[in-house]
C-alpha cells in the first residue's frame, strides 16, 4: 500500500448495525489498568519476533487509523496522547471510534517522523513497518530505542521487517497485536474478550460463505501504468478468502505489491475490490478501469462488479472485520 499521498461510489458513511454497535461497545469505555501496573516493572513482549521490555505507556502516539483503532478497541484512550493521520486516511469522524479520537490530539496530518513523537514527549509509538516506521524518514524502532521511546509494530508488517522476521496470516497478526498490546498495557483480559469477539464474527462470515469454486477477485489499490495490489500477506487477502472469494494474486508472497495489467487480464477477475483512500476517491479508480484498454474487457468491469473497501478496512486493524462482513454480504448477494 502506498504510504505517500496519492486511496461507482462516493465514500460510504459508517455502516450502522451489528458491526458498528459491537465496535462502539468495545471502544465506549476505558479499560481498567491494574492499579499497581506502574509498580510491576516491565513486561517482555515480542516486537516483530524480538523480545522487548515495556513499561506501561501513558503518552502513546498512534500512526494511521489501524494503530489508533487497536488502542481504542482495548479501551486505552486515557493512555493515548495523540495520533498522526496522513491524507490517505479517511476522516476520523467516519470511524466507529470517532468519540475517542475527539478526546486525544491530532499531532499531524502528514507522515510520521521522529520530531513529532519527540515533541509530543511520547512514551510509545504504534505504527507499521514501511508505513509509519521507515529508515528513509529517520524513524525506526532502533532509533526510538536509543531515544528511550518505546515502539510497537503491527505484526502483519513484520513480514518484510529486516532482522527480526515474523510471519503469520493477516487476521492472526491482528489478534496477536491486540493480545500483545493487552500485555503491554496490562489489560490482558480485555484484549482476550476483544479478540474472542472478532474471531466469532470472522467464523460467522466463513460459515455463510458461498459454496463452490471461490470467486476470483482483483484488489485495485492504485496505479495506471502498472497496478498496485494485495499479495497474500495483507488483510484483504484474508477478507477475500474468508468471504468465499479468491484473491487472484494470493500466490504472491508479498504484502502490497506491483504487478502488470497482463497478469490481471489473464486472471479474469469476476469482482474488483477498490481500496478507497481519503485523497483518491474510489469512483476515480472505477472510471479509469472502465476506460482503460487493459481493463474495460475484464468480466468484473463488464458486469459492474465493484466493491469499495475503506482504507481502514484494508490496513491492519479491528475494522478489517467490518470490511469482511460487508464483503461477505456482497459476495452472497452476487452469487444469489
Amino acid at each position: 500500500m502506498r504510504t505517500t499521498p496519492i486511496p461507482g461510489t462516493a465514500r460510504r458513511p459508517v455502516a450502522l448495525g451489528s458491526a458498528l454497535a459491537a465496535a462502539l461497545v468495545l471502544g465506549g469505555c476505558g479499560a481498567e489498568v491494574e492499579p499497581d501496573a506502574k509498580e510491576s516493572g516491565t513486561v517482555t513482549v515480542k516486537r516483530c519476533g524480538e523480545p522487548v521490555e515495556y513499561t506501561v505507556p501513558e503518552r502513546a502516539v498512534a500512526y494511521e487509523g489501524g494503530s489508533a483503532d487497536k488502542l481504542f478497541a482495548l479501551g486505552l484512550t486515557e493512555h493515548v496522547h495523540g495520533y498522526v493521520m496522513p491524507p490517505a486516511n479517511p476522516p476520523v469522524t467516519e470511524s466507529p471510534w470517532a468519540s475517542e479520537y475527539a478526546k486525544v490530539k491530532m499531532l499531524s496530518d502528514d507522515l510520521l517522523n521522529k520530531e513529532i513523537v519527540v515533541e509530543a514527549e511520547s512514551d510509545l509509538v504504534v505504527a507499521g513497518w514501511n508505513s509509519g516506521f521507515k529508515d528513509e524518514r529517520g524513524i525506526t524502532p532502533e532509533i526510538l530505542d536509543k531515544l528511550g521511546i518505546q515502539s510497537f509494530m503491527h505484526t502483519e508488517s513484520c513480514f518484510n521487517y529486516p532482522g527480526h522476521p515474523e510471519r503469520m496470516s493477516p487476521f492472526e497478526a491482528l489478534y496477536t497485536d491486540l493480545e500483545r498490546l493487552g500485555e503491554i498495557f496490562r489489560v490482558e483480559d480485555r484484549a482476550a474478550d476483544v479478540v474472542d469477539g472478532l474471531k466469532k464474527r470472522v467464523a460467522e462470515v466463513g460459515n455463510k460463505a458461498p459454496t463452490g469454486d471461490p470467486v476470483p477477485v482483483f484488489l485495485y489499490d492504485s496505479g495506471t501504468d502498472q497496478p498496485f495490489t494485495a499479495g497474500n500477506q495483507v488483510p484483504p487477502n484474508d477478507i477475500i478468502r474468508t468471504a468465499g472469494g479468491r484473491n487472484v494474486f494470493d500466490g504472491l508472497d508479498e504484502r502490497w505489491t506491483q504487478v502488470n495489467w497482463e497478469s490481471v487480464a489473464e486472471a479474469e477477475p469476476e469482482v474488483v475490490v477498490i481500496l478507497d483512500y481519503g485523497d483518491q476517491p474510489a469512483q476515480k479508480k472505477i472510471d479509469f478501469l472502465r476506460k482503460s484498454a487493459h481493463t474495460k474487457g475484464l468480466p468484473a468491469v463488464r458486469k459492474n462488479n465493484f466493491f469499495v473497501l475503506d482504507y481502514n478496512e484494508g490496513i491492519s486493524g479491528p475494522r478489517n472485520i467490518d470490511g469482511l462482513e460487508k464483503f461477505g454480504t456482497y459476495l452472497r448477494e452476487l452469487k444469489g
